[in-house]
């Protein structure tokens, strides 16, 4: 039986294909853009049956051309929260996913799909629930919006026809995200910074936060995958939940890991962060006025509910992941 992965050229989406090809699967349908041709590389080591463009793929699949299908991964969306064109972000993470969402439910073939921690906005509480859903963007409300559609089919009397499950991704950093552009993690920012410029830059003071002290719950794409591949494993299970590793940590943790694997790569010493600040490694830059009252200074998923779900499994911390992805990034 076949497996779709839609956005599969991009960051999510070819690491779950990797991962799905690790496990022996290669009859993957894989769904994109290219409009963006860069992202291709993304796919070079992966094994897939077939590629077909985002436009024609849900007329197609309604029509049954696979036969078969054991599941749907959707990561496909656009993923750009200073995009400010509404209807486009409408259009391509509401429409197109409730129309995907219908061939699912309509053949009984499992639906997961990628929402966002964006949903959360100004909260200061980050549980799946309504009240703590306050999206500062269109990019936001476009996750809400469709988490809400699932929200209804799930959670009430009306019981979904097979398997859905929606991930709320808290800071994903990783592999393959170098199509990202200014869009990428700050993690892969940093690395770019310090091997060219030799320091890293991060905002200055703001929001009561001090320097590099904003906080947000970064996690591996290693871990993203792994969740994704749990819930594959147990198809009964349906549901929002949040996926970060529930622990809120500041952007200094991701440059100071960023700095010491690249000093021990060269065979240097590791330094605090009091020593990088003083040695011009590490640089804070006035806070931009373009993102004052649109941005978060803090997230930490609740991961109470992805735990009941049974996802039992620790969560990579930046310390840990950030070094595995910056030897990734050295080769």
């Amino acid at each position: 039986m076949t497996i779709i992965v839609t956005g599969a050229a991009g960051f999510i989406g070819s690491n779950l294909i990797k991962a799905l090809n690790q496990r022996g699967e290669t009859r993957i349908i894989a769904v994109d853009n290219l409009t963006k041709s860069d992202k291709f590389a993304n796919l070079v080591d992966c094994e897939i049956d077939d590629y077909l463009d985002k436009t024609e793929f849900v007329e197609r699949f309604a029509a049954g051309q696979w036969g078969g299908v054991k599941a749907v991964f959707h990561q496909g969306a656009c993923s750009d929260t200073m995009q400010m064109d509404g209807r486009y972000m409408m259009d391509n993470n509401f429409r197109y996913s409730s129309a995907l969402l219908k061939v699912c439910l309509d053949k009984r073939i499992p639906f997961l799909y990628a929402s966002s921690a964006a949903i959360y906005g100004g909260s200061e509480v980050f549980t799946e629930e309504r009240a703590a859903e306050r999206p500062l963007n269109v990019y936001g409300y476009s996750k809400f919006l469709f988490d809400q559609v699932v929200r209804r089919l799930v959670y009430t009397n009306t019981q979904a026809a097979s398997q859905v499950v929606g991930f709320r991704y808290f800071n994903v950093y990783g592999s393959r995200e170098s199509h990202k552009g200014r869009m990428a993690s700050v993690a892969w920012h940093n690395f770019n910074q310090f091997r060219e410029h030799g320091h890293v830059k991060l905002f200055d003071a703001y929001n009561g936060y001090a320097a590099g002290q904003q906080l947000r719950d970064f996690v591996s794409v290693e871990d993203i995958v792994k969740v994704n591949l749990h819930f594959f494993d147990h198809p009964q299970q349906s549901g929002i939940f949040n996926v970060g590793t529930g622990r809120a940590q500041p952007f200094n943790d991701i440059a100071s890991t960023v700095i010491n694997t690249l000093r021990a790569a060269k065979g240097e010493a590791p330094l605090s962060l009091e020593a990088m600040v003083a040695d011009g490694l590490l640089k804070y830059i006035p806070f931009p006025d373009a993102l004052r009252g649109k941005y978060q200074c803090f997230t930490q998923a609740d991961l109470t509910r992805l735990r009941q779900a049974g996802y039992q499994a620790p969560f990579l911390s930046v310390e840990e992941g950030v070094k595995r992805y910056v030897n990734w990034l050295i080769g």
